[in-house]
Formats: structure tokens, sequence, C-alpha cells
């Protein structure tokens, strides 16, 4: 199979989708892989890097697209990027439709495979954004901390206090992977910590991981409320796998939050989970003021790091990279139910029922439209 690795053309994205190392698994099972001139400079790794392992490098991102039969990326395709893609062309990488109508259209139209790393699921548990969730979760504590800094615009209230002087509360809406991982971070530099979450076994098992240092909140509206007005730093973890987030803190809940806290909602990438957070912004410029309080917004967090990131996610990708290339998207998906769930669109039918849901728009099980 032929593949191709475009350069990320995000604002201030510097991952990319493939090490030279993956590139070198793959060129180990016989295929042949495109890398776009210059994709892989923000993450450390020179064009010669890429060759070395048997990549061939094209500066022409029209050519990559045409020849390519599969296109690995890390973040969704800009509008500027739609025309590239041909029909039945597959397209692995994070999609994230359910806050996109336009990008859904755009695959739709273009009767596109697209398979997402954010809904590949096994045993209810997302391998492909795992990765990422985990370097999310772990920035999101070090940005309110920042941010918390006078300086900045914050409160003046350092994270962990000093002896006699009380720790920031950092409050966290979601105990899974990214809340979690706020939470070490948190725990780390000395915060008092307080997540809330749904479900009553999942907090238990919070409860036990850190023997009781962290605060385990049944996530209702009281207490959501309650803990929103006490926050230093409010963290929005919260996740429906290939649904939009639901905005779980309001606009009134964020007018009782003190002057000078920080919102740092890492759901962004599914629509948010706050009322207030009303755009997306980037690495360049990443917060806004409104209700006195700083809400951060950037929709591709792990691009801030993206030797790390690049790392972690080939890790965690490359092994289903591989599988669709050696088998065919058709078999693929067939032998591996996992990947079938991460299908959302499929040869112009819409085969993700949350993302249907989300636009109102027609869903057609995976089964019925490879028949």
């Amino acid at each position: 199979m032929i593949i191709g690795v475009p350069k990320e053309i995000k604002t201030a994205e510097a991952r990319v989708a493939i090490t030279p190392g993956g590139v070198a698994t793959l060129r180990a099972s016989g295929h042949r892989v495109l890398v776009e001139e210059g994709a892989g400079i923000g993450s450390g790794f020179e064009d010669a890097h890429y060759r070395e392992v048997g990549a061939t490098i094209v500066s022409d991102k029209r050519r990559l697209f045409d020849e390519a039969e599969m296109i690995l990326k890390v973040k969704e395709p800009l509008p500027e990027e739609y025309d590239f893609f041909h029909e039945g062309q597959i397209l692995f990488t994070y999609l994230h439709l359910a806050a996109d109508r336009d990008l859904t259209l755009a695959l739709l139209e273009r009767k596109i495979i697209g398979i997402a790393y954010e809904t590949v699921e096994i045993d209810r548990t997302l391998p492909l954004l795992t990765p990422m969730s985990e370097i999310a979760g772990r920035m999101a504590t070090q940005i309110g901390a920042h941010f918390l800094e006078r300086p900045h615009g914050g409160r003046g209230v350092l994270l962990g206090g000093v002896p006699g002087v009380p720790p920031a509360e950092v409050i966290i809406i979601g105990g899974g992977i990214v809340g979690t991982n706020a939470a070490r971070i948190a725990l780390g530099l000395g915060a008092q910590v307080v997540i809330l979450d749904i479900d009553p076994e999942r907090l238990r098992w919070i409860d036990n991981l850190w023997g009781g240092r962290v605060v385990t909140l049944a996530s209702n509206s009281v207490n959501l409320a309650a803990a929103v007005a006490r926050a230093d730093v409010l963290v929005g973890a919260v996740l429906i796998p290939g649904a939009k987030a639901p905005k779980l803190v309001t606009e009134e809940m964020v007018k009782t939050m003190k002057p000078g806290s920080v919102i740092v909602d890492v759901a962004i990438d599914q629509g948010g989970c706050v009322e207030t957070i009303d755009r997306v912004t980037t690495h360049r410029d990443p917060v806004y003021v409104k209700h006195g309080v700083c809400h951060y917004s950037v929709a591709n967090m792990p691009g801030a790091v993206p030797r790390t990131s690049t790392f972690a996610l080939t890790n965690s990708t490359l092994p289903y990279a591989v599988r669709l290339a050696d088998l065919g998207y058709e078999r693929a998906v067939r032998e591996y139910p996992e990947l079938a769930k991460g299908v959302n669109v499929y040869a112009g039918k819409l085969t993700y029922k949350a993302v249907a849901e989300a636009h109102g728009l027609e869903f057609t099980p995976l089964e019925e439209a490879m028949a």
C-alpha cells in the first residue's frame, strides 16, 4: 500500500503522524511511505531521518495525496485540505467529527474511509486516544498553574501554597484518563484536588488510588456549582466517545468563580464542556478573559510538546496502521472489531451514531454500508 504522511497545517501544530522508526516498520512489511518535506521538523525529525529508513520525501502536497491510498495524520483536515482527498482513500487520524459539521460533510461528499483514532475502542478503552489524553491531562495542570500567576492575568496564587498559606484548589470534571493525569500533576505540585464524576465505581477507584488525598464528589448540578465557585483552576475533562461534549458548566456557574481563576477545557476537541468557551484558541493566542476568568481552549494541547507526543502517538497507532496496510481496510475492520468502531465515515455513509446525532444526519451501520 502507498501511505502518505502530510505536514500538519493547524496553527502551531508541530506533531507528525509517524516517527522514522514507524516508517521502518511499514517499509519492512513492503509498503511505500511518502512523507511531505519538513513534516517531522517540529518533532525533531529531519527529512534525512525518514530517507534513511526508506521513505520518499515529497515536496508537492497534491502529489502526496494523489498517490497515497492511506493518509496518516495527527489532526483533522482543515478546509484548505479538503480538495486533496479522493474517493476511496483511507484517512487515519483524530477526526472529532461531532464538533465539526463542515468536515463531516466534506468527507462524506468525497467518499472517504474516515477512521478516527478517538473512537477505536477495546473493552470500553480508547487505546489511540489515551496517550494524547495522558499528555493533555498533565499539561492542563501546568497550564492552569502558569495562568494563575499574576503576570499572566491570574489571581497570583501558587498552586502548592507554602507552609502557613493554603494551596490552590484544582477542580477536575471527569475522572477518566485526562482527569486522573491532571490530578497526578496537581497532587505532585501540592494542590488541593477535587474530582467530580458520575460513576461511583470510578470515584471509588480514584479514592483507593490516592488513599483519600483526592476529594471525590458525585457529579450533579448542585455539587458542580459549589465546586466551580471554589475553583482556582477548573479542568474540563469530560468525554463521551465520539460525541459532542455536554455543556456541564453553565455561564451562571462561571460568573460565581473568583476573579483571576483559570478554566482549562480539555474537552474543546469535542466542543467543550464549559458554556463560556465560545471559541477555539491556539498556542499562539491561548487564552481570553470572560467574567473575570481566564479561559484556555486550545484544541491541540499535546502539539506544544510535539516530540513527546509524536513518539507516544506512533507507539499506539502504528500497529493499527500496519493492519490497515497489510490487510486493506475492508478485511482489517472485519477482523479487528476495535478498528470497525473507529470508522466514522465510509464511502459517503455516516457510520458513527453519535456523530450523526450531533449533526442531525442519517446514520448507516457500518455492516450495512460495507454490504
